[in-house]
């Protein structure tokens, strides 16, 4: 019999089938995770909304639903989170910044929507940094979100709760949301199996140039059935593909033949840690070993295509942060503060280039991996890093520079996944980023599920479901672009 920490981490495809046969309830599940959340919360600061008594409900008809054999879905009964970007009904929306007024929606999003279709279980709304601009679990709002694998690192961001939520055995299914790296940051650092898929495949009610929803969870099983539901088509998304009748559950299958380009070099940002670089590499071994055609990618970015894409979202930001009140803006981080003032006041030829060089990314990242059914890369060029860090590289001019592997599939649109890969000499997650051509969003997921069941036993993830050490407490310090405290 499993204990409770054991039910609230068991892979939703595990728990589907026991709802399935009467050997696991619902109710039973959504009680273990709650024991969970409660035991770790305080010190992994996931929610920013969340109610415990309509979830309990919500397990509840769907027990009664299995006991009727009549789901609503493929993850009836299973607990689910999402990022608080994505609208909940009356739940207001503050995008993690103390600065703002939350919005409150009055319908739900289709991501939303889709899971409560399904008969998903919603524990509630998990926190993000500062308008999602923060790498990190910092916010103004909700303070620091902090690592299950160690409550001194960082989660990574934007989709830091989801990402702690997810490591940290708060139920097996979370959403993020990524435009640069959201999704993958995350998953990197805290040795998730995560999708960014393509851009369109989920449908989203705010579509934005490079901005995707997806799939935060253990196991790529996980994620490819989570898929199932996410994917369902939205007339409300101008933006997302058309409906395609896809199978998420086909098998892993083999590489051999495949064509596996290896990206070690983003050709901008910071260099990569050795450590990550070995990770990577033994990785690509493991794919030549089952036959794969493992060939070097060429880095296919620049530092200045890198700038002109974080100067077009400091515009994005500032045209934000300006419509604030002069008090609202004194409560918005101050590392979001100084990073969004370098939008002001840029002319519209400038920010009209920015645009052009994304459109540059686009056909550079498409060109580079078109003759690669796959490309191995790092996610990010370190591992996590100290949590209350709002990024990973401090310093004026180094705000996106650990973006270069990531943000390209965003703005090219093709789908890219994370698996866990190795861990540093210190325990901390190590991720590898896998890419597929445009819209091949199960060939990608298919390669991860490969790897996953055949990766050494050291780049396992031992998941962390032992008691946290809580950090000390006490006044927050925040790191400006200089890398002093104040």
């Amino acid at each position: 019999m499993l204990d409770e920490q054991g039910l609230a981490a068991m892979p939703a495809v595990e728990m589907v089938a026991g709802f399935a046969d009467r050997t696991l309830s619902p109710v039973q599940v959504h009680d273990a995770v709650q024991s969970v959340i409660e035991a770790r919360e305080s010190v992994l600061n996931a929610f920013w909304v969340r109610d415990p008594d309509a979830s309990r409900k919500a397990a509840l008809a769907s027990e009664a639903r299995w006991a009727a054999g009549e789901p609503l879905g493929p993850i009836d009964g299973v607990p689910v989170t999402l990022k608080e970007n994505i609208a909940r009904r009356g739940v207001p929306m503050p995008s993690g910044n103390a600065g703002t007024e939350p919005v409150v929606p009055e319908a739900d999003a289709p991501v939303t929507a889709r899971v409560l279709e399904s008969g998903g279980v919603i524990l509630g709304s998990t926190v993000m940094p500062d308008w999602g601009m923060l790498s990190s679990g910092v916010s103004s709002r909700h303070g620091i979100s902090r690592s299950p694998w160690n409550s001194a690192w960082t989660t990574g961001g934007s989709s830091s709760g989801a990402g702690a939520a997810a490591a940290g055995g708060y139920g097996p299914l979370h959403v993020g949301t990524d435009i640069g790296g959201s999704i993958r940051l995350p998953g990197t650092w805290l040795g998730l199996a995560t999708l960014k898929p393509s851009y369109g495949r989920i449908p989203l009610d705010a579509p934005y140039l490079g901005r995707v929803a997806g799939p935060m969870t253990r196991t790529v099983a996980d994620a490819a059935l989570f898929m199932r539901v996410l994917s369902r088509p939205d007339p409300r998304d101008w933006s997302s593909l058309p409906p395609q009748d896809i199978d998420w559950s086909a098998p892993a299958g083999d590489v051999r033949g495949l064509r596996v380009g290896v990206h070690l070099d983003a050709g901008c940002g910071e260099p990569c840690d050795a450590e990550i670089l070995a990770a990577v590499n033994r990785a690509a071994a493991v794919f030549e070993a089952a036959g794969a055609v493992v060939e070097p990618v060429e880095p296919f970015m620049s530092q200045e295509l890198l700038d002109d894409l974080d100067l077009f979202w400091r515009v994005r930001s500032w045209n934000d942060f300006r419509e604030l009140a002069p008090e609202s803006r004194l409560r918005v981080h101050p590392y979001i503060i100084q990073w969004c003032q370098e939008g002001a006041d840029v002319p519209g030829t400038k920010v009209l280039q920015c645009y052009q060089q994304i459109m540059r990314i686009q056909a550079r990242t498409v060109a580079a991996t078109l003759p690669y059914d796959l490309v191995l890369s790092p996610v990010a060029p370190v591992a996590a890093f100290p949590a209350e860090q709002p990024m990973p590289f401090m310093g004026d001019g180094k705000t996106m520079r650990h973006i270069g592997f990531t943000a390209p599939y965003n703005m090219s649109g093709q789908p890219a996944a994370t698996v866990n890969c190795g861990l540093t000499e210190d325990g901390r997650p190590i991720g590898v980023q896998i890419a597929g051509r445009r819209f091949d969003d199960p060939g990608v997921l298919r390669a991860a599920a490969w790897y996953e069941r055949n990766r050494p036993a050291q780049a396992v993830p031992r998941w962390p479901d032992g008691a946290l050490g809580a950090p000390t407490r006490g006044r927050t310090t925040w790191t400006t672009l200089e890398g002093e405290k104040e």
